[in-house]
């Protein structure tokens, strides 16, 4: 098993920045195919973006490419989420996701963090 811990959140300006941090317990993180989820009060869960197990590639939504960068550290059983350029509409709480085959749905979630953008 493995739990997520994620942490960065917290209130920005519009136009400012924020790195959120993903941290797992467990032996199993190098292992796993990550990816960042947002959710705003009374939307569907929304994909940001996902990193491959070993951080060699990446993949975005439209609505952040360019402007969010997903990376890893193994060692410290941990993924990132820098986020440039924030909107209010980035507005959510922020989740990451693992799983173990590229195939198959996202099985571990953390609880999330909430950011918040002031316009």
């Amino acid at each position: 098993q493995v739990q997520f811990v994620e942490s960065g959140g917290g209130l920005v300006q519009t136009g400012g920045s924020l790195t959120l941090s993903c941290t797992a317990s467990g032996r199993i993180f190098e292992n796993l195919h990550m990816g960042w989820f947002r959710q705003a009060p009374g939307k569907e869960r929304e994909f940001l973006g996902a990193i491959h197990q070993n951080g060699a590639s990446t993949y975005y939504s439209q609505p952040v490419k360019g402007r969010f960068i997903l990376s890893r550290d193994n060692a410290k059983n941990t993924v990132y989420l820098q986020m440039n350029n924030l909107i209010p509409e980035d507005s959510a709480v922020y989740l990451c996701a693992g799983r173990l085959r590229l195939t198959t749905p996202y099985e571990y979630w953390g609880q999330g963090t909430q950011v918040t953008v002031s316009s």
